[in-house]
């Protein structure tokens, strides 16, 4: 899908050499990459928020301004191409609260390529960072608004009454989501508002964020060179009300004086600049502490809210002490073996293996479980961390870490709770690796959840990691909740190592475990997100939310166990969160702890209660789909006292966006040992041959702008004959398309 999405965008810079603006400038898009491979094959992915228009005829491409001599083109692009629209203004404001920011983006963009006469559709292309979640998008031209909105459609035949757009998530890094927008006339501007969340990366005492904000050469309006305006806002509350200092930031910004509060900062960059960004917006910065802070965050509910209960947010942070003890590890690694881990995904779960066991304090204790239909074990007891056993455990994984054969989880589970039985004095760690989805889930969570209630105050740490789309994510999360541990997963397989790299320190870096809240007992009406409050790692902060009944007592103390097994009381701070969105800064874990729990009660109810709260915050769940809303002018301006503005009328029904979440696992794909990121359907072979041999100098708009049916043809006979009737027709192309490939290749034979 990416890589589609990529290819498009290069089709369009293509087609956009038959635009002209006259002697001051014409455009000059960028030569495709040489060859097409892995690293180049989403060369053109947006790096910054993007428009482009939408083009299946590429007749209609022209300068709306100065219509030019165009040489006619037959046929279609199918699928279509993507031309980036120029921009002519763009606003940046981001607000940072705890680990968690909020971007908006709003802009101007023009149809410049598209005919006057003409009109077209409007993708918008949304990178996001860490973890990022699409909050909503408004758009305005033509006199007309859209806007989308979440709503729970439980109804199938509702859904299928209504019109469906093209848009969705590109599972790439980073998150890409695009929405396409109705025909829009050619030389119109169009106005976008966009927001979305994303997660700040914290390590060794420092926040850090990274917005995609750069903006390729081609958006630049074309024409004389003129001024265009460019502004970024930055707002940071630490919410710990102590001191915070900026260390790097990537843009030009200036402290605003104006805000004095402990705990805050305020920044301003505003200019008129001849060329946009041309690099993501970075920025970093302090907490001053060098030990463990806390606060408690309250709040009234939103006037719109419900669930009438009070908010309210506990928020520890490790601080920045260098000489920090942790936990001894006792760690038992659990990894898929199966079929679908065929290839790089199991290559680099290796890698990250073969990289921990390397980390690995000499007092510390390990062993490796593989899993696919068997169990297989690197020894019979835990192994202490001396080079040897290392260097003899990394040659195991050479030899036994192969892939094929089913899935079967509990059996590797279970023998590592055995494993980890009989630890003393130490923090004992299950890493639970897979890419697939099993029949008995839910019965695997019991089981565990009973084991891990007989093991006593310390029992072993369930952090889980998935890989793709196929696996049940919220399986994984709710194991890690039984567990006190925590879930990650790498929907794009080439995010395999780093994410889970970065969850194996968050588990190696346990600084304060068995964590309890003994006042919130007191409260009426309590609910706590998690129920089972993870432990606090030296390289991630650590939320727990709630709402409650009744008044919050001024004083309250976050119990835990320290690595030396000696008891700690941390005193917080209870703030006032009149000036925080707490409701929004909490949805997204709050949906996704209480999906987890809908999924494993199979739980109507619950799923109500997502549903409402996805409502109420814009935040994606499993039970409701984005829509867009279609909102036009009814008539001329009113006059009148009773309606002195335009008026609008919603439009007859909403536009239905495709499902924007992960689902609850496949387990078709996982008994059948389909690999990660083969969720894209291959043409059949006959067509695979036809669009291989039309690789000449027009060959790379063949199967766009030439003759699809043709292709489409070759679905329905047999290898032998596509291959007569491929060279047949390549030989046709080259002579009936040689005008095209001078406008659409730049007429060097070979772009």
């Amino acid at each position: 899908m990416a890589e589609d999405f990529s290819k498009a965008v290069d089709d369009g810079l293509k087609l956009s050499k038959r635009l002209y603006f006259g002697k001051d400038r014409a455009v000059s898009p960028p030569k495709p990459p040489p060859s097409m491979d892995k690293a180049t094959s989403c060369a053109f992915l947006p790096k910054a928020p993007m428009v482009y228009a939408v083009i299946s005829d590429p007749a209609i491409v022209d300068n709306p301004d100065i219509p030019s001599y165009q040489p006619h083109v037959h046929g279609r692009c199918d699928p279509p191409a993507l031309i980036p629209l120029t921009m002519n203004r763009v606003e940046l404001e981001v607000d940072c609260y705890m680990d968690t920011a909020f971007i908006r983006v709003s802009g101007s963009w023009r149809v410049h390529c598209v005919k006057a006469s003409k009109s077209c559709g409007c993708r918008v292309a949304i990178p996001m960072g860490e973890q990022g979640s699409i909050l909503g998008v408004e758009v305005d031209v033509n006199g007309k608004s859209y806007h989308t909105q979440l709503s729970h459609l439980e109804d199938e035949k509702e859904m299928e009454k209504m019109a469906n757009a093209e848009g969705g998530f590109l599972r790439v890094k980073p998150l890409i989501f695009t929405l396409t927008t109705p025909q829009v006339n050619g030389g119109a501007n169009i106005s976008i508002k966009m927001s979305w969340s994303q997660k700040l990366s914290y390590s060794n005492g420092d926040f850090s964020l990274n917005v995609p904000f750069t903006f390729p050469e081609y958006v630049i309006p074309p024409g004389r060179k003129y001024l265009k305006k460019e502004k970024i806002q930055l707002n940071v509350n630490s919410c710990v009300g102590t001191e915070v200092s900026c260390k790097t930031v990537s843009h030009s910004l200036k402290e605003l004086r104006g805000i004095s509060q402990v705990g805050k900062l305020g920044f301003l960059y505003e200019a008129d600049v001849l060329n946009w960004s041309n690099t993501n917006f970075n920025f970093s910065y302090t907490v001053e502490s060098s030990h463990t802070l806390g606060t408690v965050l309250v709040q009234s509910p939103p006037m719109h809210d419900i669930d009438k209960r009070e908010i309210f947010c506990i928020y520890l942070l490790p601080g920045n002490e260098q000489s920090r003890k942790v936990f001894r590890r006792d760690v038992v690694f659990v990894v898929d073996i199966s079929g679908s881990m065929q290839g790089k995904p199991l290559d680099d779960v290796k890698n990250v293996l073969s990289a921990a066991l390397s980390k690995l304090h000499p007092e510390d204790s390990f062993c490796i479980i593989a899993f696919n239909g068997q169990t297989f074990l690197s020894s019979t007891s835990m192994k202490s961390v001396t080079k040897e056993d290392v260097e003899r455990a990394i040659e195991w994984i050479g030899i036994n870490c192969v892939a094929g054969g089913d899935t079967d989880m509990l059996p590797p589970l279970n023998q590592a709770i055995e494993m980890l039985s009989n630890t003393r004095g130490s923090f004992p760690i299950i890493f639970l690796v897979t890419d697939g989805s099993v029949q008995d889930e839910r019965h695997i969570c019991d089981v565990m959840k009973k084991r891990l209630t007989e093991a006593g105050p310390i029992a072993p740490r369930i952090y889980t990691f998935g890989i793709g789309t196929f696996c049940n994510h919220y399986f994984l999360r709710m194991l890690a909740m039984i567990g006190r541990g925590q879930y990650d997963a790498a929907y794009d397989i080439d995010l395999v190592e780093s994410r889970m790299q970065s969850l194996f320190t968050r588990a190696s870096s346990v600084i304060l475990t068995n964590i309890t809240l003994e006042t919130l007992d007191d409260l009426v009406d309590v609910e706590v997100f998690p129920s089972h409050i993870p432990d606090l790692s030296s390289e991630s902060p650590l939320t727990v939310s709630g709402k409650f009944r009744g008044k919050f007592p001024s004083s309250l103390k976050a119990k835990g166990l320290l690595p030396d097994m000696s008891n700690i009381e941390i005193d917080l701070k209870l703030q006032d969160a009149k000036d925080i969105p707490l409701d929004r800064v909490c949805a997204k874990g709050q949906i996704e702890l209480l999906t987890a729990w809908a999924w494993y009660g199979d739980n109507k109810e619950l799923e109500d209660k997502v549903a409402e709260l996805s409502m109420q915050t814009n935040v994606v769940s499993e039970y409701t789909r984005m829509v867009i809303l279609h909102k036009e002018l009814s008539g001329p301006q009113e006059t009148s006292k009773k309606s002195r503005t335009n008026k609008t009328k919603d439009s007859e029904k909403p536009t239905l966006l495709p499902t924007l979440s992960v689902g609850f696992g496949n387990l078709v794909a996982t008994a059948e040992n389909i690999p990660p990121g083969s969720e894209e359907p291959k043409l059949p072979e006959a067509a695979e041959i036809f669009v291989r041999a039309a690789s000449s100098c027009c060959g790379s708009m063949w199967n766009r702008c030439c003759c699809m049916a043709c292709i489409q043809c070759c679905f329905k006979v047999n290898p032998q004959c596509a291959n007569v009737f491929t060279q047949l027709c390549t030989g046709l192309a080259c002579a009936g398309c040689l005008n095209c490939c001078v406008f659409c290749c730049g007429g060097d034979g070979g772009s």
